[in-house]
């Protein structure tokens, strides 16, 4: 649950410290680091960038999000998702892996570390609720199988191709004659020990044992002699903190895949912290969050990384490993530390396919028929939504997938806002209310028709209010004309200007039909706004009931013989 802190909004995620629980933690940050190093190099080939920026990713970011961030539990550093993204906005700006290239995503994770602190500043976070959970499982399905589709070359040796997603993957296939036959051979070898490993614990580094496994053999064998691309002389040493030098006209091309980006970092950071918070009923404040995702991407883009993200791959594997705070993140970026001072060196040796391999299998696992298959059961129209997003991601390009996602998930929230399930109340058993659909008019009490509106009132539903109000009393029988209209308001928690003029229209209408129309259960908050709107002036002070049954008494008692 979200929770604002009035303690400083520091080291939120790992205070209070547990001394009993330090060891596991430290145990789950090598665990993650073993996980995690091969998986960051893996992104790189997505994003285009120079395999040890993947390091750079979880070395200062990670550890300022462990810092200032308020989850305790969420683990930042690249992604596939926001690097297929950032790689679709870059495409054609400049030579993937260049220092222009660099540069330009240097820049790209500072614009988006200043969308989120803005997001902050402007209490912009609930823009993460406009992505469903349904289109984001597509989306991030369709992600999975782009990335997945477009290591293939690679895995079979075959030159690179040009064109989108599955083009390259037409070619690709095409070219299978032109395939390494040592490199196929990599590429299975790292795929089988991969899963061997998960099959027997899914704590055992499959891919770490993978890489280093083909380093060695790379190295013994020589098999860049044999026609296996390896990635050649990779440097040591941290990273150089500088801002990145990009012209104005780049800098201002950027924005909208900074702004693709910031939706996704919002909507998939925010719900993965909701989601161990809620499993260890911890707080977390979605603001401190943000702070923190910001200046995560604003150190990625000053220290030669690229954009970064709460990971729910890394976030589960910490979990899964017994890490309970952020202690984890810390002794992950220690370990990256090392590595960056000591071990790139054997780097230099490790064949392509390896990473193609290891970021194949992350695309399989990015496809989710267990969450599409759930939402088909439930949902099938969001089933619907979820495909034609997935469908969009492989088609058509991320960057544009999710700007679609987001106008679709608005849309669908308009279309049940705009089509909300209205209801009457008739009498039940034992003198009990039940609903009944609009369209059969019942009445509670002779004379009386009590209208339950499901949404809040406003332009996109106001007609359909109004024509059902006054359907229900135009399409009454003359033997029982309908003398009231109780609106049973509990769910009408927001008026606007649109909703406001209707509903007086409304009140005015029924006046000039002899009918009253009383207003039981308003929400708090809302009687002032009718106000402002001319309604009380319309159907007077004495129309607002507290329950629907008061508003029924009021009627009977000024019925004759009541």
């Amino acid at each position: 649950m979200a929770h604002a802190s009035t303690r400083l909004p520091v080291l939120q995620g790992i205070l209070p410290l547990a001394r009993s629980r330090l060891p596991m933690d430290v145990a789950a940050g090598i665990t993650l680091a073993a996980l995690g190093i091969p998986e960051v190099m893996g992104y790189t080939s997505i994003a285009g960038m120079p395999v040890i920026t993947g390091l750079y990713t979880i070395l200062i970011p990670i550890a300022v999000f462990a810092l200032l961030g308020s989850s305790r539990h969420l683990v930042v550093g690249a992604d596939s998702a926001t690097a297929a993204i950032m790689a679709a906005g870059l495409a054609g700006m400049a030579a993937t892996a260049s220092s222009e290239y660099v540069a330009l995503a240097g820049m790209l994770a500072i614009a988006t570390g200043g969308l989120l602190v803005l997001a902050r500043l402007l209490r912009l976070g609930f823009i993460a609720n406009f992505l469903s959970r349904s289109v984001l499982v597509g989306f991030l399905t369709g992600v999975g199988i782009q990335v997945a589709m477009g290591q293939v070359g690679d895995m079979l040796g075959v030159p690179a191709q040009s064109g989108g997603t599955i083009e390259k993957l037409v070619a690709t296939l095409g070219d299978l004659g032109q395939g390494n036959g040592p490199t196929v051979l990599v590429s299975a070898a790292v795929i089988a020990v991969i899963l061997g490993s998960k099959a027997i614990s899914p704590r055992i580094p499959g891919a770490l044992i993978a890489v280093v496994g083909a380093i060695v053999v790379s190295w013994q064998q020589d098999l860049a002699a044999q026609g296996v691309a390896t990635l050649g002389p990779v440097p040591s040493g941290l990273p150089q903190l500088a801002v990145p030098s990009v012209t104005w006209s780049q800098f201002t091309a950027l924005l909208g895949t900074a702004g693709a980006i910031f939706i996704v970092v919002l909507a998939q950071s925010a719900a993965t912290s909701r989601a161990y918070a809620a499993k260890y009923e911890e707080p977390f404040d979605e603001n401190v969050d943000l702070v923190g995702l910001g200046v995560a991407n604003a150190t990625a883009g000053l220290s030669g990384a690229f954009v970064v993200n709460g990971s729910p791959t890394k976030t589960q594997m910490v979990d899964g490993a017994g890490g309970r705070s952020q202690v984890a993140s810390l002794t992950t970026a220690v370990i990256v530390l090392v590595v960056l001072l000591f071990l790139t060196k054997p780097l230099q040796y490790m064949p392509t396919a390896v990473l193609a391999s290891v970021v194949f299998l992350i695309g399989i696992e990015l496809v989710d028929l267990v969450g599409l298959r759930g939402i088909l059961r439930m949902r099938p129209d969001e089933f619907v939504i979820a495909v034609l997003t997935g469908l969009l991601v492989v088609v058509v390009g991320v960057e544009q997938a999710i700007l679609v996602a987001v106008i679709v998930s608005v849309i669908d929230h308009l279309r049940r806002s705009y089509a909300p399930r209205d209801s009457v109340l008739v009498e039940g058993r034992g003198g009990h209310y039940r609903s009944r659909p609009v369209a059969d008019a019942g009445q509670l009490v002779p004379g009386v028709v009590v209208y339950r509106f499901g949404s809040g009132l406003y332009y996109a539903n106001a007609t359909r209010f109004q024509e059902e109000v006054l359907g229900l009393v135009d399409g009454a029988d003359p033997q029982s004309p309908v003398r009231c209209v109780v609106l049973s308001a509990s769910a009408i928690v927001d008026v606007d200007y649109t909703g406001g003029l209707t509903l007086r229209q409304v009140a005015s209408e029924l006046h000039d039909r002899g009918v009253r129309l009383v207003l039981a259960d308003l929400a708090d908050g809302v009687r002032p706004e009718l106000d402002r709107f001319g309604v009380t002036d319309q159907v007077g002070a004495d129309a607002y009931t507290e329950s629907v049954g008061e508003a029924v008494e009021r009627f009977r008692s000024t019925q004759p013989g009541g």
